[in-house]
């Protein structure tokens, strides 16, 4: 209250002495303009001038704010029509999701129009279009996306390159890709669509210069890349062996092109045997097979081994009956020594063999081979008895299906 009280004093005061002042000598101001003049005092003057400077202050503030309201009437419009875009966008991906492909479309294109980056809307709607089966569209949206972005040069050979790989033009899929394989480090979708090309086409010695660069930019997950890398190995040494050549030499090269820590892999070492086995390569199967039962027992591979005809069957055969003490409920080792032993003409002991495997394991395999030795040991009704069961194991879908009544049944009713 006291400050207030000293300031109103101090106005009065200042204002007393202002009035004295203007009184005591008010001044002179003239103001000439052509023919025109205007005469006022000084202390007039002074407050024309004042309030000529706040009207021009008030026009000019009023002019910035004019301005300004247009650009942000242009920004709030710009923004607006960006957000439309935005949800437009999100519900065509959403519509895609859930299979709409021509609403998908429809909403992706309406939200390229007025979007910062419709790289994605023509994408998608390229794709929608290869959903309705409209190829032509599809190539105008992948045409209308490269346009909209320099540098999608690449997203759009592999949206291209995928969908025709989806259709199962590998061939059109693969000439893209190789266009598009520039920086495998930079790209490396570009390797896992060119794997799915070449697996499509079966051209397993491109896959096999491919899986490299696939282990290198972990483009698979391991245990997956490892049974790709087991079937391309596989398939090639299938195919070494079709090759016309008595000599197995093709196949020994294919052999000796696969790497080291797959040679011990069991399903590649045994296609490796069957195929020499088959072709006739005896003695080779006989030392590949001996190398790998020192490292490690495989009932397949002993399976191999009695189907390989050496040139020493005797040796053969005592090699096969080492094993046998540590082996003994192994029904493929048996069976082993039981073609090992009829190929020395040892009858009897064949026929032991074979029983014991077909006591441990009832197979068709083995049913037949005692099938045929009981026929040539005189044993037709044995030997019926095991051909009929082999038969049957080996068809063990039969449906249900009545039989006829059994002769003396029919004569006592």
């Amino acid at each position: 209250m006291r400050k207030l009280f000293i300031l109103v004093l101090v106005a009065l005061l200042l204002g007393v002495g202002i009035v004295a002042v203007i009184e005591t000598d008010p001044g002179y101001v003239l103001v000439a303009y052509g023919n025109y003049t205007v005469e006022t005092s000084l202390w007039v003057g002074v407050l024309l001038l004042v309030v000529f400077t706040f009207l021009v202050y008030l026009a000019v503030r009023l002019l910035r704010r004019l301005v300004g309201g247009q650009a942000s009437l242009v920004s709030w419009v710009g923004g607006r029509r960006a957000r439309a875009a935005s949800r437009l966008t999100t519900r065509g991906l959403i519509s895609f999701i859930e299979g709409n492909w021509t609403r998908a479309r429809r909403q992706l294109l309406r939200g390229a129009k007025n979007s910062e980056a419709p790289l994605i809307n023509y994408l998608m709607a390229a794709r929608s279009s290869y959903r309705l089966n409209e190829p032509d569209k599809m190539r105008e949206y992948l045409g209308a996306a490269e346009d909209a972005e320099s540098e999608a040069g690449i997203a759009v050979e592999l949206t291209q390159a995928e969908l025709r790989l989806h259709s199962g033009q590998y061939e059109q899929a693969l000439a893209t890709l190789v266009r598009a394989r520039r920086n495998a480090g930079r790209h490396p979708y570009v390797l896992d669509l060119l794997r799915r090309a070449y697996y499509g086409l079966k051209d397993w010695s491109e896959l096999a210069e491919l899986l490299p660069e696939l282990k290198k930019y972990k483009v698979m997950p391991a245990d997956a890349l490892e049974s790709l890398e087991r079937e391309v190995y596989l398939q090639k040494l299938s195919a070494s062996a079709t090759v016309a050549d008595d000599t197995g030499d093709a196949l020994r090269a294919a052999w000796n092109k696969i790497p080291g820590h797959l040679k011990n892999d069991p399903a590649v070492l045994y296609e490796y045997v069957a195929l020499l086995v088959k072709g006739e390569q005896h003695a080779a199967a006989e030392k590949v097979i001996l190398r790998a039962l020192k490292q490690h027992w495989d009932s397949k591979l002993v399976r191999e081994y009695g189907l390989v005809v050496g040139q020493d069957s005797a040796r053969q055969l005592a090699h096969a009956e080492a094993w046998l003490p540590q082996h003994t409920d192994d029904p493929q080792l048996l069976l082993t020594l039981g073609r090992l032993s009829a190929r020395e003409s040892l009858w009897g002991k064949a026929r032991d063999y074979f029983e014991n495997s077909y006591r441990l394991e009832r197979t068709p395999e083995v049913c037949a081979e005692l099938g045929r030795l009981l026929v040539a040991l005189e044993e037709p009704k044995v030997a019926g008895a095991y051909y009929r069961e082999g038969l049957l194991l080996s068809e063990p879908a039969l449906p249900e299906l009545p039989v006829p009544e059994r002769p003396s049944t029919l004569a006592a009713s």
